[in-house]
């Protein structure tokens, strides 16, 4: 590295990179909240219509339209979402992980370079206190 203090264009990639991922696990996450909201509602409407009776009137809402139901079909669509949100959400768990791993090691990687350029104390061995 220079005496000027210029970042080498490994570190500003890197950088970059870092960057990158952190914004990508942010969006993750989002995700997997709005994901949990819909499952919690999937959920508190199965609950809900487990306490009606087979008689019990149900309407669904279709674009505009509210159409009577019958109470199985209103709860195997329930059921069908449930379990598409419960995929989805360990799909993005998967996600969260594989993303939160790469970050971590990108993030030793530039402190070993910075530690070994001596910019400074030995950052490789400090616990990792950037981004997320």
């Amino acid at each position: 590295m220079s005496g000027s203090g210029e970042i080498p264009p490994i570190v500003q990639n890197q950088l970059a990179q870092l960057q990158q991922l952190k914004l990508q696990l942010e969006a993750v996450s989002r995700q997997k909240m709005q994901v949990e909201a819909l499952l919690r509602d999937a959920e508190a409407a199965l609950n809900e219509l487990e306490k009606l009776d087979e008689n019990s009137i149900i309407y669904r809402t279709v674009g505009e339209l509210m159409i009577k139901v019958g109470k199985t079909e209103v709860k195997e669509a329930l059921s069908e979402k449930k379990e598409t949100y419960d995929l989805r959400l360990k799909t993005l768990e998967r996600q969260e992980e594989r993303v939160q791993k790469k970050y971590q090691q990108l993030q030793q990687q530039l402190q070993q370079i910075l530690g070994a350029a001596g910019t400074g104390t030995d950052t490789a061995s400090a616990p990792t206190t950037m981004g997320a």
